[in-house]
């Protein structure tokens, strides 16, 4: 089957195909497309020349490579495969399957014949001995699951049906999550059980095997109950004192410690709260959001879209997959829904609303906040609405029009 390019992090990688002394690793929650992105690499070094036999691909979660747990079993395995001359291409899915990877990682990568692509499905990766030995030897590319962009594209690449209504597909892509799998599965129930089965994955394998949790049915609870109240402004004393008024007692380093779990895992995303006045982040208060929607939607039954959060997690991960640092803005008693910083440190502020079409209130209450920000970097209302105003400068855009066309803020 052909695979989708996903562009926007292929043209991120693209620099370094050939960057013997680099290790690309690629992260990502399971399931993600990483092992797709690779694939398409390797079929992009294909079409440009690149002999087959100087590619080498393994992928330790399959029949056949599931036995590799020691290094020196994988620097054997390796040697065995490289039997061309020239530039070597290295690509390793789920090494953090492999104990004490990293020794042979670098290794071959001192030899200068291998370029090296890596991937992993949890922050475990990036921890340790990778950081440790391979301090500014490795770039790390972060794999998100679709964004709206992309799930609207891959529809079309693989000829699903496309509702020519806009805001029936976002509806639909609410519900669905942006697993590519789940682009195959006809009924939403399938898809439902398919995210399921991946909850369960990552619990099995990037939390439960490498940490020790007594109360597994507390951990869920938690779990459950932070998904549930995604895009909400919480402490971890305000989840203790919750949880607790729903019976689950729990202390706060616990708590904290489970969170954490779930951001190393991959499943939420902490995005901080930064005072614009005093330009210092706010500590104690933050906002969750989630690796992919579907999440909350598979382990519930109500299936009524909330669409505050719901669009706020969509412009989110849209953000983070083009690479800008994402924060909560407070000015004042007012509140920005997200400052957006890109890598040439521009900024951009954006709000997010289903519509301001219903009163001049609502339209004022979304605007109120950005008017207040006396500097010129873009400002940004981002809704549903197909009629569009302008209004002080600041920028109406529709939410879907803008993704598909993949503009950046």
């Amino acid at each position: 089957m052909k695979l989708f390019k996903r562009e926007k992090y292929l043209k991120k990688i693209r620099g370094f195909y050939d960057a013997e002394d680099i290790i690309k690793v690629i992260t990502g929650i399971r399931r993600c497309g990483k092992s797709s992105l690779m694939l398409t690499i390797i079929d992009e070094l294909i079409e440009k020349g690149v002999p087959e036999s100087n590619i080498i691909y393994i992928d330790l979660d399959k029949r056949g490579y599931k036995s590799i747990k020691k290094a020196e079993q994988l620097e054997f395995l390796i040697d065995d495969k490289s039997k061309s001359k020239g530039l070597k291409y290295l690509f390793i899915d789920e090494i953090q399957n492999v104990e004490a990877f990293e020794e042979v990682i670098n290794a071959f990568r001192l030899e200068g014949d291998y370029s090296i692509f890596i991937t992993g499905s949890n922050s475990y990766l990036l921890s340790g001995e990778l950081v440790t030995k391979l301090t500014g030897r490795y770039v790390e590319f972060e794999l998100f699951t679709l964004s709206f962009d992309e799930y609207f594209k891959i529809k079309e690449f693989y000829n699903k049906k496309i509702n020519p209504n806009l805001l029936i597909e976002l509806n639909q892509y609410i519900q669905e999550g942006g697993f590519p799998r789940t682009i195959f599965f006809d009924e939403l129930s399938d898809k439902r059980n398919y995210t399921q089965s991946v909850i369960q994955e990552i619990f099995k394998k990037d939390i439960k095997k490498r940490n020790k949790i007594k109360e597994v049915a507390t951990f869920e609870t938690v779990r459950n109950y932070i998904i549930n109240n995604f895009g909400a402004t919480t402490s971890i004393s305000n989840l203790c004192k919750a949880l607790r008024k729903n019976g689950i007692n729990i202390g706060r380093a616990t708590l904290a410690r489970y969170i954490q779990l779930l951001v190393d895992a991959k499943i939420l995303y902490v995005c901080n709260r930064f005072d614009m006045k005093s330009k210092r982040s706010l500590s104690g208060e933050n906002k969750y959001y989630l690796a992919d929607l579907s999440f909350y939607y598979a382990l519930n039954t109500d299936n009524r879209i909330n669409y505050g959060p719901d669009l706020e997690n969509i412009v989110y991960i849209y953000s983070r997959s083009l690479d800008y640092s994402v924060s909560v803005g407070r000015i004042g008693k007012l509140e920005c829904d997200f400052i957006l910083r890109d890598n040439d440190l521009n900024y951009s502020y954006v709000q997010v609303a289903y519509t301001i079409a219903l009163s001049r209130e609502t339209e004022d209450r979304e605007y109120r906040a950005l008017e207040t920000i006396k500097d010129n970097y873009n400002k940004y209302v981002v809704t549903t609405d197909f009629l569009l105003q302008k209004r002080n400068g600041i920028k109406h855009v529709n939410l879907m029009d803008f993704m598909i066309g993949l503009n950046r803020f």
